[in-house]
């Protein structure tokens, strides 16, 4: 083995506990008139909180015993809202609604068997996303006493109900079966009728053509905006009398695909807008084309008055943070987070992956190793979704590879949202192959350049990011070994048991299983797991709902049949992405220690 190498590898300078403490998150950033409010998740108990933040003081409102997060279309969203005397939120146990005023505890608002999720407030009511098993409405829950209020039905999916400042107009986001939110939706709106409901809506955009839209806003001025992607990027536009019109911006994404409800990457401001948007998977922020991106790279959840913009941001050397930008100064205030788990000169920055794959290019962000080694290992990351992105931010995951000599690829391969619609819709028909093209094609890239050691090329990736890396160590001989956190091995078995919101996503990304029968056994890495012939190592939670622990059980069973050494380890109190600190520390540290092994052996 090499010397410099093997010293990187026995220093351990930051250990996996240490990556994963560093790994707290924030979202739901919201402004009201008592203050800012936002959504706290920190890794020791794998709880959600809601912080208050005013006059500079920031403290924790939701009591022990109580997590804030909503599990409607399994990957939640929108999980409390702000009320005039405090908040109302989803409580992750249960999943009712629970009123609770600022000097208070919690009240159960709703009880019973539906899910509650994307809340917004308004005239005395909280507007919400209501699942009960496999049917979605739009309903609104009385503050007072819980009452509740059909607003819509009949579609398959609702997400971001709002009502517009005069109370007149409600609007909201809704889509079908077999369609994706990120592939086709519809901007509904309905007036309010004379008995203080509303009338029957009537669709603005979305009608008839393929096309994505979310996040529609009210300005204070009582017209409609949304973000579409009819123009080839997710851009704002605005109601007029005949339709929509685009709004001056950047031909960029300025939204990610919509997995989670209650997003806010853009808010209107009169006629103009303060937004973010990705450009070359670096994220910028304006408001009325004033730049305020000063050293960020990533911008989520926004607000503003009249001194600061608020949002939850993170660069290549800090991590998510809730901060505020002085509107004149453009000085920067944390309110919370944002501290690196390394000095700025020991984190690996992230460079910008524009490379040839196929007949096409993928994108990503290379880490470089911080050893002195001249071409050192590789670790390929593989995000999931598929139709998700990675983003170029500290991520203490990277930088606990990067510590230990290894560079990192994190790629956004074709299919990941950030790069325009047609980008995004690479992998109709193609999961498993576009994908899996880009995974091995960056190791002949990177490696030209003389960047890494190709013989040293490791892949990992989790959920839809371990069936890339099944496919990958199946249909290709690039890579050493590799590590599958929850992934998919069987796609037509996942078919069966996947949950509504991506009951026909598989139709999408690979064909009819009927139908396309030959396509799918050509890319199920369990009916070809005697072509793999390196080492693998599997990390699975046995309350999977998503990925099911028993095809992680077949796939590693068929790898030992043939030979293959192979790793698993089970976690009891998981389900899909693992939550708990110690459970995330632990999987780091063995797959780590899984490749040492390998490379020692090869030596």
């Amino acid at each position: 083995m090499n010397e410099t190498h093997a010293s990187s590898l026995k220093a351990e300078p930051f250990s996996a506990a240490q990556a994963v403490a560093a790994g707290m998150d924030f979202a739901e950033l919201q402004l009201g008139s008592n203050g800012l409010f936002w959504n706290e998740y920190r890794p020791e108990d794998a709880a959600c909180r809601i912080w208050h933040w005013r006059d500079g003081v920031a403290r924790c409102l939701t009591p022990e015993g109580f997590s804030v997060r909503s599990r409607v279309y399994e990957y939640g969203g929108g999980a409390f809202c702000l009320t005039p005397d405090g908040v109302v939120f989803v409580g992750e146990a249960d999943q009712q609604l629970y009123r609770q005023a600022l000097d208070g505890q919690p009240e159960a608002l709703t009880s019973g068997e539906c899910r509650y999720g994307d809340l917004h407030f308004a005239q005395g009511r909280v507007l919400a996303v209501e699942e009960h098993h496999d049917q979605h409405r739009l309903v609104a829950i009385d503050l007072a006493d819980g009452t509740r209020h059909l607003l819509a039905e009949g579609a398959d999916f609702y997400a971001a109900p709002i009502i517009s400042p005069d109370g007149q107009r409600l609007a909201w986001i809704e889509w079908s079966r077999p369609h994706q939110p990120w592939t086709s939706t519809r901007l509904m709106v309905a007036g309010r009728s004379a008995d203080g409901g509303f009338s029957a809506p009537r669709c603005l955009a979305g009608d008839g053509v393929e096309e994505s839209i979310q996040q529609p806003r009210f300005n204070t001025e009582n017209r409609l905006f949304c973000l579409t992607d009819r123009g080839g990027f997710w851009q704002p536009w605005g109601e007029t009398d005949d339709g929509l019109q685009a709004l001056p911006s950047a031909e960029a994404d300025h939204a990610p695909a919509p997995w989670q409800l209650g997003g806010c990457t853009w808010l209107p401001v009169g006629e103009s807008y303060l937004a973010s948007w990705s450009e070359g998977g670096f994220g910028r922020l304006a408001l009325n084309g004033e730049d305020f991106t000063g050293d960020y790279s990533r911008f989520r959840h926004l607000a503003l008055d009249q001194p600061f913009i608020y949002c939850i941001a993170a660069s290549p050397i800090s991590p998510s943070a809730v901060i505020a930008i002085d509107r004149a100064s453009h000085e920067v205030k944390v309110l919370a987070g944002g501290v690196a788990p390394l000095p700025a000169e020991r984190i690996s920055r992230p460079q910008t992956l524009r490379y040839p794959s196929g007949s096409g290019e993928a994108h990503g962000f290379f880490y470089p190793a911080m050893s002195g080694e001249v071409k050192p290992p590789l670790v390929v990351f593989i995000h999931g979704g598929p139709t998700s992105a990675c983003y170029p931010m500290l991520d203490p995951r990277i930088q606990y590879w990067t510590q230990r000599g290894f560079a990192v690829a994190d790629l956004n391969y074709r299919g990941s949202s950030g790069y325009g619609r047609e980008y995004r819709q690479a992998l109709h028909l193609s999961w498993g192959d576009v994908d899996v093209e880009d995974a091995c094609a960056v190791v002949g890239y990177l490696a030209a350049q003389g960047l890494i050691d190709a013989e040293r090329a490791f892949i990992r990736g989790g959920s839809a990011g371990g069936y890339t890396t099944l496919c990958a160590l199946a249909f290709h001989q690039v890579f050493r070994a590799g590590a599958s956190l929850y992934g998919v091995s069987d796609p037509v078995a996942l078919a069966r048991a996947t949950h509504k919101f991506e009951g026909d996503y598989l139709d999408w990304l690979i064909g009819d299983p009927e139908q396309d029968a030959e396509r799918y056994a050509a890319r199920t890495p369990l009916l070809h797991a005697s072509n793999i012939r390196v080492p693998v190592i599997f990390f699975q939670g046995e309350l999977d709902a998503v990925v099911v622990p028993q095809q992680t059980r077949d796939m590693a069973e068929a790898l030992e049949r043939n030979g293959i050494a192979v790793e698993a380890h089970y976690y009891a109190d998981e389900h899909h992405g693992f939550r708990r600190a110690v459970n995330q520390a632990h999987a780091l540290e063995q797959e780590w220690k899984f490749y040492r092994r390998v490379m020692e052996l090869a030596d």
